[in-house]
């Protein structure tokens, strides 16, 4: 992974979303109108609330990994547009439920749809659009596609609820961490890269290499965003920093920080975290903890192994704009953290 990066600077720029953006750029076209049809309602809060998030200056990446996959294969159909739509409404409606289930107040840079119309409207909308996807999927008309995104959208929830099951409890394991993220964030990514498989037909063993490459590619994802939380800028992040400190998420920087901490540390995040009397002014003391272990560093080395096993999946497919964008789109991920 570190060489994917290391090969980019070289060449004197850093890696980018940007060739995956141009790859798919046509089919992203479709896929947005597709989008926009979907969401419209004769209630107006729906339109409305769904566009806040949804034109939001999110970069589509979830569709976009369907739709580079298809490309990977060659696949010259368009069920994928739909699909791709499916996914984007998922992970749009799993952001809604989020932002009351955690009372974000940002989101993509903004104010989070829930202080602006209230709990309850997006929550509901949040269910719409699910019911949207669902449709999508339905309209595909394969069994199949629909078992691994049905079955996607419920492993979210699930990871959903193992997380607040979590929340606040310094015990929380390296292993139950890694639990939680897959099912929360990664498998989603999985699910969008493997569709492209079913659609293009090209069997179990190419859906298993493209699984596998989204899989990883989302806990990467996850536990860069898990890092910068701590080490980045409300700017660059769309969200306020240190939120997961604020809902006393136990992320992997915690995690390594209380395991490798002294008595002293130790009685931080037991206080901090733990018995939840951490307030923003801890905030400071918490980073400092977290570089002294480590914590965060080594959060983002772990993201690297799981970016060069993303790499690794696709590794037998052919050489091509497709693969290249794939690649390049993992040291992306990657290389926020650096």
């Amino acid at each position: 992974m570190s060489a994917s990066v290391h090969a980019l600077r070289t060449a004197g720029r850093e890696p980018s979303i940007e060739p995956l953006m141009q790859l798919v750029a046509p089919a992203l076209n479709s896929v947005n109108e597709i989008i926009l049809a979907r969401m419209q309602s004769d209630v107006s809060v729906i339109p409305a609330l769904a566009g806040h998030l949804i034109s939001g200056g999110g970069k589509r990446l979830r569709p976009m990994l369907t739709l580079a996959s298809a490309r990977l294969l060659d696949y010259e159909g368009t069920r994928h547009h739909k699909l791709s739509a499916a996914v984007e409404f998922i992970h749009t409606a799993t952001l809604l439920h989020d932002d009351v289930v955690d009372g974000s107040e940002q989101r993509r840079g903004k104010k989070a749809a829930n202080l602006i119309w209230g709990n309850q409207a997006t929550v509901l909308v949040g269910d719409f659009l699910f019911s949207r996807a669902f449709e999508l999927m339905v309209e595909d008309g394969s069994l199949k596609v629909l078992k691994i995104l049905s079955g996607a959208s419920a492993v979210i929830a699930q990871g959903e609820v193992d997380q607040l099951q979590t929340q606040r409890r310094i015990d929380t394991t390296e292993e139950r961490y890694l639990q939680v993220i897959t099912a929360k964030t990664a498998v989603l990514f999985a699910a969008a890269c493997q569709i492209a498989g079913v659609v293009s037909e090209r069997g179990e063993e190419v859906e298993a290499k493209l699984e596998s490459f989204g899989r990883n590619l989302g806990i990467a994802f996850q536990l860069v965003d898990d890092a910068i939380d701590y080490a980045g800028n409300e700017a660059e992040m769309g969200k306020d920093a240190g939120d997961d400190f604020r809902e006393g998420k136990l992320t992997l920087p915690v995690i390594l920080a209380y395991k490798r901490g002294d008595a002293a540390a130790k009685r931080f995040w037991e206080r901090a975290i733990g018995s939840g009397d951490g307030s923003d002014d801890d905030l400071a003391e918490a980073i400092a903890h977290m570089r002294a272990a480590d914590a965060i560093s080594d959060t983002l080395e772990r993201a690297r192994h799981y970016g060069r096993l993303a790499i690794d999946a696709i590794a037998d497919f052919p050489a091509g704009k497709a693969k290249d964008a794939l690649t390049e789109t993992v040291a992306f991920a990657v290389a926020r953290g650096y």
